[in-house]
């Protein structure tokens, strides 16, 4: 009855609210250890996969998507376990939730970007600016054309081979610029699986946006192309098998060349 009347003293606005939030975010469990998350009422071009990866000794989250309403209380993460949180790279549809967690892991190419997010970054303007950036509102109150990304400076920096140890899956952090200047992957070695981040995902490629290198990514799509995997989930799309990257990867090459 306690729960019951103080309920009835939240307002309908607020009520909405909570019932928005709920909602915002969609699931899948991809293995027993994986699921995926997107926000499916955010626009195409904004919709990227967040993952939460469960470990014996922490959990791990890859990406944090718009930040349009909270993440880290839908996740529901098992109290007393440390989590980690880690951003693929730096642009706006991969960090609008990374501030909500304070464990933060990124490339040392962006440090400046995550402890900053500008918009020369972020890129979160080409949000503001896009038609109907979000099919329905994550709050009342929101306004696309108030967007911004609160800062989530890095407590630790990444470099090419560093670990990141979860207890069950260890993961090798590979460098692969080209979309952005700190683009990087997660390979578990023992399993092959692979977080690929916007280096690679089923869909169109972009390397035409600010920050992007050409030169570099096609020396990632190199790598990619002779990497050995079991499986790759991108920033991006559907899961890739081995075969299916490779191809994607080779089908870049061709077209660049």
């Amino acid at each position: 009855m306690g729960a019951q009347n103080a309920f009835s003293t939240i307002s309908f606005i607020e009520r909405q609210k909570m019932t928005d939030r709920t909602n915002w975010f969609c699931e899948e469990q991809l293995t027993n250890t994986i699921r995926r998350i997107w926000e499916p009422h955010v626009h195409r071009f904004f919709r990227a996969n967040l993952f939460h990866v469960v470990g014996k000794d922490a959990d791990l989250i890859i990406d944090f998507g718009m930040g349009l309403a909270p993440l880290r209380p839908f996740l529901s993460i098992e109290t007393g376990k440390p989590v980690i949180a880690l951003a693929t790279h730096v642009h706006a549809d991969h960090v609008g939730s990374f501030h909500e967690f304070e464990h933060r892991l990124g490339h040392a190419a962006e440090a400046d970007g995550f402890a900053g997010m500008e918009d020369a970054v972020t890129l979160a303007h080409l949000f503001r600016e896009l038609p109907q950036g979000a099919e329905q509102k994550p709050e009342p109150s929101f306004e696309q054309d108030n967007y911004a990304i609160l800062r989530a400076p890095l407590v630790r920096v990444l470099a090419e081979n560093d670990t990141i140890d979860i207890g069950g899956p260890s993961y090798k952090v590979l460098h692969l610029p080209g979309h952005s200047a700190g683009s990087i992957g997660l390979l578990d070695e023992v399993s092959g699986v692979f977080f690929s981040g916007d280096a690679i995902y089923d869909g169109t490629l972009v390397d035409d946006l600010p920050g992007c290198d050409k030169t570099a990514y096609r020396t990632s799509m190199r790598r990619l192309r002779d990497l050995d995997i079991s499986v790759a989930y991108g920033g991006h799309g559907a899961p890739m098998s081995r075969e299916r990257m490779h191809m994607i990867a080779n089908a870049y090459l061709s077209a660049s060349a």
